[in-house]
């Protein structure tokens, strides 16, 4: 249990007078506990909405075990009561999302306990309705996996616990889309011509080019991979092999039949990992919320199997900070425990993008939203645009950041060797 002062609010007592202040004042946005104190079967996370149930305003909680979630619909005062008993005991991190500031509160397992304020991240509270509307690249025609996935209910609503996962399905695939079209599969006067033939009904021939090929790393539940194969196959007439991989066996089967279910041609899911997965060569590489260097698995496999496009939003960032030195001008700055955790990440997913240049991507690093409510919201995407490890000038700048921090081992310095072994 956390030690209590009678001077001087501790951390818990104030993110849970935040939280409630942003529910009575209508500034709350979303919360999620996470860091659990024990492992076994209780959540790994809980995410917080704001809803609206028969006109009473209710903190519903969806409790995210590993393969199940669990939602709780409770009245404001008694929600906020059970949050904070959920950090009292059984959580060590919080991350409370208002429009007027984000509130971050990190605890560790001898009681110490701090709270952090960031910029807002939510520029507006999200709809309090318990049934929302959806749309945009999820049509109706979504309605049997996203039902199947049980984002939907049986009458085709999206579930409460849901809202924040349809969220981000959608907007997944809109960033896809618009990298799609910079790969020239979506748009170009080819890409169009396949499209209307698949529209007229016409039959595929022999000369016909053959379907891209797409790896999902780590997908989980298939949320993601279903979405892309609906964009590609059902959206835009696009013929494409997805292929999902997932270390968990049980979660495979769970998505095959389901795929099986609703005739998803092109669609199948393997157990396996990043690394020692059998894949064809593809097209496009994913990896969401790859942990710590299995981003770098991941960034590695899409080269190797010739990616034009390789997209990945990295999770955990511990490689790095065991190895970072102070250089002078920051000494003082990284001295700080959370400025040189925030500087390794930024150093992390750096040398990623230099590295992916490196072998002849152009590459966007960007901020995205996401449903999961996690500070960890970086996504680099890259497409290859000319030949790998050329550019001298690319690899120049890897060892010079590497050098100004200290790093001597990166999870890509693989790429460097390999570099090397070429031009022997």
């Amino acid at each position: 249990m956390l030690p209590k002062s009678d001077s001087k609010p501790t951390p818990l007592e104030q993110i849970c007078t935040k939280l409630a202040e942003s529910l009575k004042q209508g500034t709350f946005a979303r919360l999620v506990l996470s860091a659990p104190v024990a492992s076994g079967d209780i959540p790994q996370k809980i995410l917080g909405r704001f809803i609206m149930l028969k006109g009473v305003p209710h903190l519903s909680l969806t409790l995210r075990h590993a393969t199940r979630d669990v939602t709780k619909n409770l009245p404001l005062v008694e929600g906020a009561a059970w949050v904070r008993e959920q950090l009292d005991r059984q959580f060590h991190s919080a991350l409370l999302c208002t429009t007027a500031r984000d509130w971050q509160f990190i605890s560790n397992t001898a009681g110490e306990a701090r709270l952090i304020d960031h910029q807002p991240s939510a520029k507006k509270a999200p709809p309090r309705e318990h049934d929302q509307r959806h749309g945009g690249i999820l049509d109706a025609a979504a309605r049997d996996w996203l039902q199947g996935l049980d984002v939907l209910d049986v009458t085709g609503k999206v579930r409460v616990s849901m809202a924040d996962k349809h969220r981000q399905i959608n907007h997944y695939l809109e960033i896809l889309s618009h990298l799609a079209k910079e790969c020239g599969w979506i748009g170009t006067p080819r890409a169009e011509a396949g499209r209307q033939k698949a529209e007229d009904g016409e039959q595929k021939s022999a000369f016909d080019p053959a379907p891209l090929v797409l790896a999902d790393m780590g997908c989980g539940k298939g949320y993601l991979t279903f979405g892309i194969w609906h964009l590609f196959h059902r959206v835009r007439k696009q013929p494409m092999r997805i292929i999902g991989v997932e270390t968990r066996a049980d979660l495979v089967a769970t998505t095959n039949k389901l795929a099986q279910q609703i005739g998803a041609e092109g669609l199948e899911f393997v157990a396996g990992t990043i690394e020692s997965t059998q894949l064809p060569r593809v097209d496009a590489l994913i990896a969401l919320h790859a942990c710590n260097t299995a981003t770098d698995d991941a960034i590695r496999r899409g080269i190797e199997l010739g990616a034009k496009l390789i997209v990945v939003a990295p999770c955990c960032h511990k490689e790095l900070r065991p190895q970072f030195g102070k250089p002078p001008p920051l000494a003082p700055v990284l001295h700080h425990g959370v400025m040189e955790e925030r500087m390794a990440e930024w150093v992390t997913d750096g040398l990623r993008a230099l590295f992916l240049e490196w072998a002849g991507y152009r590459t966007k690093v960007m901020e995205f939203v996401v449903g999961e409510h996690t500070p960890k919201n970086l996504m680099i995407a890259a497409v290859r645009e000319r030949e790998a490890f050329t550019d001298a000038a690319a690899r120049k700048r890897i060892e010079e950041l590497k050098a100004f921090f200290g790093v001597e081992k990166h999870a890509l310095d693989p790429l460097l060797v390999a570099a090397d072994v070429r031009r022997l």
